[in-house]
């Protein structure tokens, strides 16, 4: 763990469940860009899981949902050439349970695959022993002063 997280980068004192740095009971994910994807590489534990050997659905929505929200807010960054990341929120986001994701070592991709100044939509996968478990497609839009979560990072 020498490589700094996109979160570790751009928001060290973010404290959400999913994917805040500082909360010490969150999943503290941790997200990297790979080419035109972005990767995180999350281990469940167990008090994670639903019952035995299967990770909790809830958790599967978490790790989706703040995944996809860092890819998107990375693309915002970069069309806009802004000097930091919008604060974005999730606008709308469907999770696809494909077959039980099991308690061992997961990987969670995302790819943005629309992109405006404001929003993007982003198709995202959880992966098991080389096989997905999980899909989404989201909504990720960037909030404007006012909004309870501008400058939050």
């Amino acid at each position: 763990m020498t490589e700094k997280s996109i979160q570790e980068t751009w928001a060290p004192q973010n404290r959400c469940f999913g994917c805040g740095p500082s909360n010490e009971k969150g999943l503290r994910i941790r997200s990297f860009r790979e080419g035109d994807e972005f990767v995180c590489d999350w281990t469940p534990e167990p008090h994670h899981a639903a019952f035995d050997n299967v990770l909790n659905g809830g958790i599967i929505g978490a790790l989706l949902d703040c995944h996809s929200n860092w890819a998107a807010t990375m693309v915002l960054m970069e069309r806009n050439k802004s000097a930091a990341p919008p604060c974005t929120v999730t606008s709308d986001f469907h999770v696809f349970l494909k077959r039980p994701t099991p308690m061992a070592p997961l990987r969670v991709r995302a790819k943005v695959v629309e992109v405006s100044d404001d929003r993007a939509v982003v198709e995202a996968s959880i992966e098991s022993n080389g096989k997905v478990t999980d899909t989404c497609r989201g909504t990720f839009v960037a909030v404007k002063e006012g909004h309870p979560a501008y400058h939050r990072w």
